[in-house]
């Protein structure tokens, strides 16, 4: 499961650094150099769109699953459904050959519909009627069991079906906090195992962990060797049950996150506001570890914590890491209030959540493109001031009928947007997957 918000960003990701003007001038350059392309599309389409771009998500899964292979005997992948839930983009990865990882019964029932043959259901307060269309659908679901509880409630309704549920269980990587919402903790692994073996219908043949925000693997390998000591204390029988070992995803894009400097809506109050003239907040960062690092470092523990130990499959849920770059907003500058401030014709509803409050991410002016950034206010069309698409524009000017751009926002946007004031965009997929 990809994580998104599970914990605060502020206490899990490390110290920023100032974002270098030459990583961001070359990342806002490759996407002016597609600057008609775009247009047209507005042209034929109008605004606000959510453009999904098949052949980057394809792109991206090749090259995840292409460093895992290398460093990996055996793996299967699973797109975690909830950082993008698109039935384009879940479909487009099934075709590639990715399982789905979903966290409900309506993500369930729409990997089913979109013929998904290979299934994990992960997450905690699965319901009676969630637990049965699994159960229903016992050939193409893996259910990683959450709680003791759980497993009993599990049985009971693959027993009501006359169904054999293939299962894992989720060990919990935070003891403490709100992370004991998730799995059970490592030390009872072994109890699990004797109270799973008393149910007919339940067949528990893996274990689950998941970390979030990983930087880099350290929190993934540190688990993995805990797991490791875990698997050396149960006895042989039980090892002998375990065919797969599941390391969940939260793996950052290789970008890292960039962020807005601290306390930057005061600089909205009255005699802070600096970028009513122009001014350009600086921009922090917070590097990610290449995914190739990511897998040579895992795939490291894996060989020595848990292969000595059984022999099964490496499964890996990436959900941000896949989509992130692979949808882009595309909206219109409806009203110009002055220099320092211009309204669009989509809402943050569109993606959700007050993201660009902290996130930042360029905003590209394609009818008026340029290398200089530009301090504005950029807001939405929302009746709410919490409506901020951002701080500051790429271009030479800005004002009504400007087409503009806000690159890669494929991850925990479109699942997230919300039905209100204004209409959802609508979306327009380009690209080639093969």
């Amino acid at each position: 499961m990809d994580g998104m918000m599970e914990n605060e960003s502020s206490n899990i990701l490390p110290r920023p650094s100032l974002l270098e003007a030459g990583v961001l001038e070359e990342h806002v350059r490759g996407f002016l150099k597609r600057r008609d392309e775009f247009l047209s599309i507005a042209s034929d389409r109008g605004s606000p769109l959510y453009i999904l771009e098949r052949d980057v998500l394809v792109s991206r899964a090749r090259r995840f699953r292409g460093a895992f292979e290398k460093s990996l005997p055996r793996t299967s992948y699973y797109f975690a459904m909830k950082s993008n839930n698109l039935p384009a983009v879940a479909g487009t990865l099934i075709g590639g050959g990715f399982g789905i990882d979903v966290s409900s019964g309506l993500e369930l029932q729409a990997a089913l519909d979109l013929g998904a043959r290979d299934i994990v259901f992960s997450g905690p307060g699965k319901t009676s009627a969630e637990l049965r269309l699994a159960a229903e659908n016992a050939g193409r679901v893996t259910i990683l069991i959450d709680s003791f509880d759980e497993a009993g409630r599990i049985d009971e309704e693959a027993r009501a079906n006359g169904a054999i549920i293939r299962a894992g269980v989720r060990l919990t990587s935070g003891e403490h906090g709100l992370w004991r919402k998730f799995g059970i903790p490592i030390e009872e692994l072994g109890r699990f195992f004797r109270h799973a073996s008393g149910f007919g219908n339940v067949r528990l043949r893996g274990l689950q962990f998941h970390s979030s925000w990983n930087m880099d693997p350290g929190k993934q390998t540190a688990f993995i060797a805990r797991v490791g000591e875990a698997l050396a204390g149960l006895p042989s029988a039980d090892r002998g049950l375990i065919e797969f070992i599941d390391i969940g995803g939260g793996y950052w894009p290789p970008q890292g996150e960039w962020l807005h400097p601290p306390g930057i809506m005061d600089r909205l109050e009255p005699g802070e506001n600096r970028m009513a003239q122009g001014e350009v907040p600086d921009h922090r960062w917070v590097g990610a570890a290449p995914i190739e690092e990511f897998a040579s470092s895992i795939g490291d523990a894996a060989r020595r914590h848990i292969f000595p130990q059984i022999d099964c499959r490496i499964c890996l849920e990436p959900g941000r890491w896949v989509c992130n770059d692979a949808m882009h907003m595309l909206f219109t500058v409806i009203d110009r209030k002055g220099d320092g401030l211009v309204i669009t014709d989509a809402g943050t509803n569109a993606i959700g959540w007050e993201r660009f409050e902290t996130d930042y991410f360029p905003i590209l002016n394609l009818s008026r493109p340029g290398l200089t950034e530009r301090g504005c206010l950029v807001l939405g069309s929302l009746c709410t001031p919490h409506d901020v698409w951002g701080f500051s524009y790429f271009g030479e000017g800005v004002g009504p009928g400007d087409v503009l751009l806000l690159p890669c926002q494929g991850a925990y946007t479109y699942s997230l947007r919300q039905q209100f004031i204004k209409p959802l965009p609508a979306v327009v997929i380009i690209g080639d997957p093969d």
